[in-house]
């Protein structure tokens, strides 16, 4: 039990902390036009850890000029507090902030009963924010409890774009020196990652090891109780060196000697839940088929090889491939769209955009496609999906390539990823 004159003391702390960060420059990420604080509904941001959820919040309510008190649930001196104690939480915040209609609580999922708490604020009229890293305590307790009076925004690591902001790159000026830079850019952002705090750390090995141990012994293995732990981060390990891949739960199981199936099925989950590894579903019109074979890949690029035992090295078309995903993941779902990858025994193509049912765009990923093969390859991935879905939207995208060429009946635009990913935000929808 936490006395409220240590909670003073914490919440004070933690609201100074917060509005220090009004004299640093902040990115305005996208996703911040989906915060709707006018809204009943509780505005829910879920993410991996430190892709940027506070500062995404705290710019929603600064820029609103309203009051609004600030709980930081991850911070150790709340460690432990429950569900019970959340109204002295909110006499002390009263106390220390006066009248106020804005309440943000970062983390929330680390207090048991939460959402009980969350579900009177609004019968109270009160807007909330609640940030959370993991997918199933948020996603569960607000389906459950809350009976759809919360709107849920995913956020990511920075995409290129931002990165380019905070570099201060200019991504739209057509010169020579301009193309230049956002090439030099996006080389480092292929090898470095999204991760804010890693525009200002040197040491990125350190930052995201400590990131990825982290989330797997606090987010995973104390909450859901693992018992084979050594095997789970073994595992762990294993799915982000090999990412890009499609997850085989038999061969996972034989591979680090788990006994059950549906234990390596939930260890994946967990992963997914989290949001260490984030899946696309293979294409398929039979719900059942597009339920298994998921293909999973890092949140992040960083996850990849910045790690202790990464043995995955610069695999630079695997990076490619994962940028592409999660830069389509970002955008699909703020424009309601769906993206899924196609195989059949003839090839595979990685990305299909849907809208409803329908495919509106093909993308195949391909660093470079020089050579002979390799482009022959690529063109049959995309001419594969185009005849068996109908459509004629083909997009290769490469390292630094572009053009158009004309392949069996079929236009294929040619597009290199750095160029692409600064004009995603109109490109599909």
């Amino acid at each position: 039990m936490i006395d409220k004159r240590t909670l003073e003391f914490v919440l004070t702390d933690q609201q100074e902390e917060l509005e220090s960060r009004s004299h640093e420059m902040l990115c305005q990420r996208m996703e911040k036009s989906m915060i709707d604080l006018e809204s009943t509904q509780a505005q829910v941001v879920i993410g991996v850890r430190r892709s940027g959820k506070s500062t995404l919040c705290y710019q929603a309510v600064q820029g609103r000029n309203e009051k609004y008190a600030y709980v930081d649930f991850d911070d150790e001196r709340l460690a432990g507090i429950g569900a019970d104690q959340l109204n002295d939480v909110l006499e002390v915040l009263y106390k220390i902030r006066g009248d106020f209609q804005y309440l943000f609580l970062d983390e929330i999922q680390n207090v048991d009963g939460w959402h009980l708490f969350v579900n009177r604020m609004l019968r109270r009229k009160m807007h909330i924010i609640v940030t959370g890293s993991n997918a199933k305590l948020l996603s569960g307790e607000l389906a459950t409890h809350l009976s759809g009076r919360n709107r849920e925004i995913p956020l990511y690591p920075f995409s290129f774009g931002e990165f380019c902001v905070m570099k201060m790159v200019d991504a739209e000026k057509r010169t020579t020196k301009a193309e230049a830079m956002r090439r030099a850019a996006f080389d480092e952002y292929l090898k470095q990652g999204g991760f804010p705090e890693l525009l200002n750390i040197k040491d990125n090995k350190s930052y995201v090891n400590s990131l990825v141990e982290n989330i797997l012994k606090r987010d995973i293995e104390q909450r859901y109780r693992i018992a084979y732990r050594a095997a789970f981060e073994q595992m762990t390990r294993h799915l982000l060196n090999v990412v890009p891949t499609v997850a085989v739960v038999k061969d996972l199981a034989q591979l680090f000697q788990i006994r059950s199936e549906n234990t390596v099925k939930n260890y994946v989950n967990y992963l997914k839940q989290a949001f260490v590894l984030i899946g696309i579903q293979k294409y398929s019109h039979k719900s059942r088929m597009r339920m298994v074979q998921e293909k999973l890949y890092a949140v992040d690029v960083a996850m990849m090889d910045q790690r202790e035992y990464a043995f995955s090295g610069e695999n630079l078309g695997f990076r490619l491939e994962t940028i592409v995903a999660i830069h389509l993941i970002r955008r699909c779902r703020m424009d309601g769209n769906d993206v899924y990858y196609y195989s059949d025994r003839s090839g595979e193509c990685d990305f299909i955009v849907c809208k409803g049912n329908r495919v509106i765009q093909a993308i195949q990923v391909s660093y470079d496609i020089s050579a002979g093969k390799t482009r022959r390859r690529e063109m049959g991935g995309l001419l594969l999906a185009a005849r068996h879905t109908g459509c004629d939207n083909l997009l290769l995208l490469t390292d630094h390539e572009s053009g158009e060429v004309e392949e069996s009946g079929y236009r294929i635009r040619i597009q290199p990823v750095y160029e692409w990913s600064l004009e995603i935000m109109h490109m599909v929808g």
